[in-house]
């Protein structure tokens, strides 16, 4: 769900991240007579990632910070030199209650093809031109589950499902709000799978080998996508939102802080420092083992040396963003002395999951304790995992009255 949290003492020693043997050794500090490896690499992650949002710092250096950041996020996401091998084209139309869904493949590399899924509203609550959203699912979810279709719907001849669960059926949510909404499938689900199994592992590992990352090809393709719906003639390329729902917030990170052009952002999952949690959630299970941080698919090489989730969030500023499953209240403290200093404190807006919502009912930490396992990291960062889904009760209502203050 996260991205990965732990950057191998091989990798930095084989150059994928940049670092002299000095800057290794001044840095590693394992406990005298350590043996350990995973210890010796644990040692190399704790200093503060080179971009660290600095609330200290003065407001005049926020665009250049930000900036900074876009260009880390550029370097990080290796996106392929060549150019789309071919414009969008529809290939299915169909008639729903209130909207119309249209199936279009997008060509972002040669010999791949990606489709998306299209609702038009009959009535644009926004007027015409109107705003569009675009809706990126989370781990092993599809495009059609997005849209309140059946698995394997892609010739869009069977007909829709019956009372769609609000909670995964987020495209389908913003259109009959009224919004142009456009769904997609994350690489490895639904019709990007091999075969029909979902290969997050060996598709990932193949991509790191040719030096890429999943989280790159999931965000050049949602980008490829975003290109050609602001070319839309009923589409406001201005005001384009990017709605991500748990492993669908990183792409829209990785595509916010490089991409100005994006109106706003709803930012669907609980928010942490992935560093922080790699750090501490390392309670050693009864084998002696300790936990995974994350999965292969969430590994970029040098990511955490450069910046943590919070500060890309406070770099999508002054640009709107709502986060909707909370998190620790330290962190959104600090995004939203980013959104003060740069001049749009009122752009950034956070709920807690409905458990964490009266405050006497939060942790608050300055810092998260070591030896730590998965469950006491959620219950200090306040995090209701069996709720997790689409938060449409504070996502809808944001997202009117963000459209209605800017005509």
């Amino acid at each position: 769900m996260k991205l990965s949290l732990l950057i191998s003492a091989a990798l930095l020693l084989s150059g994928a991240v940049s670092a002299s043997a000095q800057d290794i050794s001044s840095a590693a500090k394992p406990a005298p007579g350590s043996t350990s490896s995973r210890q010796l690499a644990t040692s190399l992650m704790r200093p503060a990632p080179r971009l660290e949002y600095n609330p200290a710092n003065p407001p005049a250096d926020m665009a250049a910070w930000r900036d900074s950041v876009g260009a880390a996020m550029k370097r990080l996401m290796s996106h392929p030199a060549a150019k789309v091998a071919a414009p969008a084209r529809k290939v299915a139309t169909a008639r729903r209650d209130g909207y119309t869904l249209e199936r279009w493949e997008s060509y972002p590399l040669e010999g791949s093809t990606v489709a998306y899924l299209v609702l038009v509203p009959d009535s644009l609550a926004y007027g015409s031109p109107s705003p569009a959203v675009l809706c990126i699912p989370g781990f092993g979810q599809t495009k059609e589950l997005l849209a309140g279709e059946p698995a394997g719907n892609f010739d869009l001849s069977m007909p829709p499902v019956d009372n769609p669960v609000p909670e995964r059926s987020q495209a389908l949510q913003y259109a009959r709000k009224g919004l142009i909404a456009v769904a997609v499938d994350n690489p490895c689900a639904g019709e990007l799978s091999d075969n029909g199994y979902p290969d997050y592992i060996t598709t990932s590992r193949f991509l790191l080998e040719e030096g890429w990352n999943y989280l790159g090809l999931s965000a050049w393709q949602d980008e490829v996508i975003l290109d050609e719906i602001m070319k839309r003639p009923d589409v406001r390329p201005d005001r384009v939102i990017v709605s991500g729902f748990s492993l669908g917030t990183e792409p829209l990170m990785a595509i916010g802080v490089q991409r100005p052009d994006i109106f706003a952002f709803v930012y669907n999952d609980f928010l942490c420092r992935t560093r922080e949690r790699a750090l501490v959630m390392d309670k050693p299970q009864k084998d002696g083992s300790r936990p995974f941080p994350n999965n292969i698919e969430h590994l970029i090489p040098g990511f955490l040396t450069q910046f943590d989730f919070p500060d890309i969030v406070a770099a999508l500023s002054p640009r709107p963003v709502i986060c909707t499953e909370g998190g620790m209240d330290r962190d959104f403290a600090a995004i939203g002395k980013a959104f003060q200093q740069a001049g749009a404190p009122e752009a950034f807006t956070f709920y807690h999951y409905p458990k964490y919502a009266d405050p006497a009912s939060r942790v608050y930490l300055d810092a998260m304790p070591q030896g730590v396992d998965r469950d006491e990291f959620f219950r200090l960062a306040n995090v209701d995992s069996p709720s997790h889904g689409f938060k449409h009760q504070v996502i809808l209502p944001w997202v009117d009255a963000l459209l209605r203050a800017n005509p």
